[in-house]
């Protein structure tokens, strides 16, 4: 059966920090495209940053230059690193694995940052 656990979510100020983790396990083929996606109250999901199997990554042009996606391949995780948080950063993040059977989602873990 296949899991996304992910964590790292929490309350932090703006300008601060924070690192999200989503790891997945039950998964016996592929992983290709590992994504982070977050939607905040009252908006559409949208795609804040990919990575590809080979490390290529693609963000967001609202988080460039802040968050870093990044994945681990033998332990199956993928992280996304969220410095100069900011008001409008608050959402539920949610954590995407493209498989060769199949896409995968995380439960999402809320961020929030306060002004």
């Amino acid at each position: 059966q296949v899991q996304l656990v992910e964590s790292g979510g929490g309350l932090v100020q703006a300008g601060g920090s924070l690192r999200l983790s989503c790891a997945a396990s039950g998964i016996a083929f592929g992983i290709g495209t590992m994504a982070w996606y977050r939607q905040a109250p009252g908006k559409q999901r949208e795609l804040v940053a990919a990575i590809s199997s080979g490390g290529i990554t693609n963000n967001s042009v609202s988080v460039k230059g802040r968050f870093t996606i990044s994945r681990d391949n033998a332990k199956n995780t993928v992280y996304l690193q969220m410095n100069t948080l900011k008001p409008e950063d608050t959402a539920v993040y949610s954590c995407r694995v493209l498989t060769s059977r199949g896409d995968y989602w995380g439960q999402g873990t809320q961020v929030t940052v306060s002004s």
